[in-house]
């Protein structure tokens, strides 16, 4: 068993580095779901066999717990505890949600693997992480390729997942694709130092793949830590002596000379010059990687919104320097900040910019700590080039680019499992190099009866059942009702009854879904008992969520949207909805869903009396509601074209004018917002104004036929009658019937 055990724990401790490789349809987020899973459960299997070797007898390399820089993990894994207990909610904090995968719960196996893995490794187990590494991330690179192919020529390869926007390939994720990549790429080419003849070629190519897969990602984070690591190297290797050089990089004088590397120097610069002066062109590329890279400016709105965040979330952190609040609590920080007059996304769960999301979660010495981990890794590989050891220098590459994109991105489980794994590897290499150390198992030997080391391995093995195999269980029922929620209410309600039943960390995932599935289709596409029976379930998930997670401003608006939708017949307890209504606006003020949903009760009061004074009274309530509304916010156009359309409904055109003219200035695009301000300026016949929101909306979505027929009209009113000709013609061909449904209009432009 105990031979066994030791053949079985090598590939254990490789086993998280094919999960890039990994996902799975038919469960919810087919791409981050199935690797967190997999990589708790590994880890959990990896801790039954090292305790099962440790008490057995085996030895261990016990004295690298000396290492200071050994320590660095665990006292993370103690202050990211420490804090989540003093936190918000330590039960999210320990187990995340799907979509993420995070948690203390996904650190704590980390750090497992970083544990096994320095006290088990000997000095050949970095080589291997890193060709294990170069191979998989070359495999996730040619899917991306494919993939990018697959989109832009229309082409279905087969087990190719089509991507929706940027390409995210096997991580479902353009960030989180690039973010790993840009780590897997220096121990490729470490991997090709170690090689030689057709081996190293292929290396290379490998090597290739994978910068040409973070090009198609576009994620600017990693673009600038590749653009300024290389610049850096490209310098060292121009001005650095000769024989250094080849030390530096692992070769042996193939011909390398400085004045390559100055040339190479010059280009880079040249280029770089280049793409600066063209960067207004460029910025209208068709090539997205091209045009996001040249798009960068604090006016681009994704910029703006990350300064935005980092400067609120920095401000909200500071409140609690030292305690955090906790892991996975980021989003609540971002809804008491949130502002839709500065940031684009609705809802956050992370800061994008991994030390600002260590120290948001666990305060000042976790950010500390978070940074002393990529530092120890770099000082390390720095040991190993003075030392003359070819890796020293991939190593300290791959920190220093991993530090300048987390700055820009965020974490995740696969690319902290790569940092700590390579860290604990890294160790173990350095230690087998120095000849004075001569280290060797260590003799300490703990020696129990073998019923104990087979009890305590069991026990930790029984683990599996609720980190792993429970949650799958809630995923496949939970994807499983939704793939059935229009068809089969009935079957979606009993399958979901079933996975909430399973008590796992899932409720929160149920809770937001069940919104999703109401209000997106079933209150739309059903219709008698199974609208009601729907809404039910909604109404009944959210419900409980909403009391066992009281911080959540997304469950209270969630549950706020759903019994403003209720069905006819189904009663809304109106003081209920007030309640819930105002823990959303406290948790949230300028969010503008709740307060939305707050002027919406006078109004359907209005709309359901036939007098018209008092009707003009609820109106006016629910203007009152909006007004204070925009006060909070005063750089979002949105409410204020809503209360110019309810001043015109009630009569009142100069207050509406008045609103709506002060809307205008601030509006900054966006359908949503279009569409609100369309409303009115088609009420009080602006016709030029309707022109300008109709091509806005046509331009976001240029597949939205109806209202490129509305724009036609906008402009033959405007005097354009031959743009008005000529969507005619294009609708013709893209949408047959749709001109023919206003013969008057097509009278009116053939006259």
């Amino acid at each position: 068993m105990r031979q066994f055990t030791e053949r079985l724990l090598r590939p254990l401790l490789l086993a998280p580095a094919f999960l890039p490789l990994i996902y799975i349809d038919g469960l919810l987020y087919p791409f981050v779901a199935p690797k967190t899973l997999l990589f708790r459960a590994l880890g959990i299997v990896a801790l039954a066999a090292l305790f099962y070797l440790a008490l057995s007898g085996r030895e261990l390399y016990w004295s690298r717990l000396r290492n200071k820089l050994a320590w660095n993990p665990l006292v993370l894994l103690v202050v990211a505890y420490a804090t989540s207990l003093l936190g918000v909610d330590f039960y999210h904090s320990f187990w995340s949600v799907y979509d993420r995968g995070d948690g203390l719960l996904t650190l704590t196996t980390a750090v497992v693997f970083f544990y096994a893995t320095l006290l088990y490794a000997n000095r050949d187990f970095l080589p291997r992480l890193f060709k294990v590494v170069a191979w998989v991330a070359t495999a996730v690179s040619a899917y991306v390729i494919l993939q990018w192919f697959g989109n832009v020529l229309g082409i279905d390869f087969s087990l190719v997942a089509e991507a929706h926007g940027r390409v995210g390939g096997t991580l479902g994720n353009a960030a989180f694709l690039a973010g790993y990549l840009g780590m897997t790429l220096w121990a490729t080419l470490a991997s090709a130092g170690e090689s030689r003849g057709f081996w190293k070629k292929v290396y290379y190519g490998g090597a290739g793949l994978q910068f040409l897969a973070i090009i198609l990602a576009a994620t600017r984070g990693t673009l600038l830590a590749l653009l300024t690591v290389g610049f850096f190297v490209l310098l060292y290797l121009a001005l650095a002596p000769l024989e250094r050089e080849a030390s530096l990089m692992g070769w042996k004088g193939e011909g390398k000379t400085q004045r390559s590397y100055r040339i190479g120097l010059a280009a880079l610069l040249i280029v770089a010059g280049l793409f600066f002066a063209f960067r207004v062109p460029l910025s209208t590329s068709s090539f997205e990687p091209v045009r996001r890279v040249a798009s960068v400016s604090l006016a681009d709105p994704t910029v703006s919104s990350r300064m935005f965040i980092w400067q609120h979330t920095f401000a909200e952190g500071m409140k609690k320097p030292f305690i955090g609040y906790g892991a996975e609590n980021i989003e609540m920080i971002f809804d008491r900040v949130y502002d839709p007059g500065a940031i684009l996304e609705q809802w956050f769960d992370r800061t994008h910019n991994a030390f600002l999301d260590y120290f948001v979660q666990f305060g000042i010495f976790g950010a500390l700590l978070y940074a002393g981990l990529i530092g120890a890794l770099g000082y390390t590989g720095l040991a190993l080039w003075r030392m003359k050891e070819r890796f020293g220098t991939f190593l300290l590459l791959l920190a220093c680019t991993y530090a300048i994109q987390n700055f820009f991105v965020f974490d995740t489980a696969m690319t902290l499992w790569l940092l700590l794994a390579t860290l604990a590897a890294a160790l173990a290499y350095a230690g087998a190099q120095n000849a004075a150390q001569k280290e060797l198992p260590s003799a300490l030997r703990l020696r129990v009866p073998a019923v104990v080391s087979y009890g305590i391995a069991a026990a930790v093995f029984i683990l599996l059942y609720p980190v792993a195999i429970q949650p799958l269980r809630a995923n496949l029922l939970l994807a499983e009702g939704y793939t059935y929620h229009v068809t089969d209410v009935a079957r979606a309600i009993s399958a979901f009854q079933k996975g909430l039943s399973l008590g796992t960390y899932a409720d929160v995932e149920y809770g937001y879904q069940a919104y999703s599935m109401y209000t997106d289709n079933q209150q739309n596409l059903l219709a008698g008992e199974a609208r009601v029976a729907a809404y039910r379930y909604a109404l009944a998930t959210l419900s409980k969520n909403y009391e066992r997670y009281p911080y959540d401003a997304r469950t209270a608006t969630y549950l706020t949207h759903v019994l403003d939708s209720a069905p006819d017949g189904e009663p809304v307890d109106e003081a209920f909805l007030r309640m819930i209504l105002a823990r959303a606006i406290e948790l949230s003020p300028k969010r503008a869903q709740a307060n939305y949903i707050l002027a919406n009760i006078p109004l359907k009061k209005g709309d359901l009396t036939r007098d018209a004074a008092e009707r003009n009274r609820y109106y006016r309530e629910a203007i009152g509601i909006l007004e204070e509304y925009a006060a909070r916010v005063p750089d979002f156009a949105e409410p204020r074209f809503i209360i110019a359309s309810l001043y015109v409904v009630i009569g009142d055109r100069a207050a509406g004018k008045r609103w709506a003219d002060e809307g205008l200035p601030l509006y900054k695009g966006g359908t949503d917002v279009a569409r609100k301000a369309l409303r009115y300026y088609i009420a009080v016949e602006d016709w030029p104004n309707v022109r300008r929101f109709l091509t806005d909306i046509v331009k976001d979505n240029p597949t939205d036929y109806p209202t490129l027929y509305d724009l036609a009209k906008a402009e033959l009113l405007t005097g354009n009658r031959e743009r008005a000709l000529q969507i005619v013609r294009e609708l013709r061909l893209k949408a047959p019937g749709l001109v023919e449904t206003d013969p008057v209009f097509l009278k009116s432009l053939a006259e």
